[in-house]
């Protein structure tokens, strides 16, 4: 009597899923994609960052009052060094072109109007300039200078004409407040203070000390 083939009762092997063949150094092409796709990534983010920088990107403005020319007029934010005067378009001036001596910005406290032309570049550098309008009270002026003496890119000046008591000034940035005392002069100085120049942390030494509003074209005088 012939034989009847019965099932084992053991399941029946699943198939194998293809395993992707290696390439070069033992590395998957789904690995090899991962690796590139991180460096697309890294390579985005290090080009906005020198984008940033350049521009004088620095934080974003959240300073009531705080006009951002960086936004709404990046044309006029030129930087050749020029001899002679220049005719800025905001007054006081928050970059442009500008002389090729900086004003001397290391906390400065300037008696007497200066030249435009030299405290732009320095604001070039990263300072922040504090002008205030020549009838200021004394005690005010004093009150700004407290905050401006001894800190390195900080200076001040007075600036006849002024439209408002006290305007400050960083590269492409503009706010103008009534008081000495008025709490976004020092949130201003704290945003923007360095972190604001298209040449970030360049000197503010060795600069023009000398006052005036004729440019001054060489250090000191």
């Amino acid at each position: 009597m012939a034989k009847t083939n019965r099932p084992s009762g053991k399941p029946k092997p699943k198939p194998r899923r293809p395993v992707a063949k290696a390439v070069a150094g033992g590395r998957s092409p789904a690995l090899i994609a991962t690796f590139v796709a991180v460096g697309v990534l890294a390579a985005a983010i290090i080009g906005y960052a020198i984008y940033a920088g350049t521009r004088g990107g620095g934080p974003s403005p959240t300073i009531s009052g705080l006009v951002d020319y960086r936004s709404s007029d990046p044309k006029m934010l030129t930087r050749n060094h020029v001899r002679g005067t220049v005719a800025y378009p905001v007054s006081p001036p928050v970059g442009g072109d500008h002389n090729p001596v900086w004003q001397d910005c290391m906390g400065d406290v300037y008696p007497a109007a200066i030249a435009n032309e030299n405290a732009v570049h320095s604001l070039e550098h990263g300072a922040v300039w504090i002008t205030y309008r020549p009838d200021l009270p004394a005690d005010q002026i004093e009150t700004l200078a407290g905050k401006v003496r001894g800190t390195p890119y900080l200076f001040m000046s007075p600036f006849p004409g002024l439209d408002r008591p006290i305007s400050l000034q960083a590269w492409g940035l503009q706010p103008k407040v009534d008081t000495a005392t008025d709490p976004r002069i020092e949130e201003f100085i704290r945003q923007f203070r360095i972190t604001a120049a298209p040449e970030r942390g360049a000197s503010c030494s060795n600069g023009v000390t000398a006052t005036g509003t004729t440019p001054h074209h060489a250090p000191g005088g």
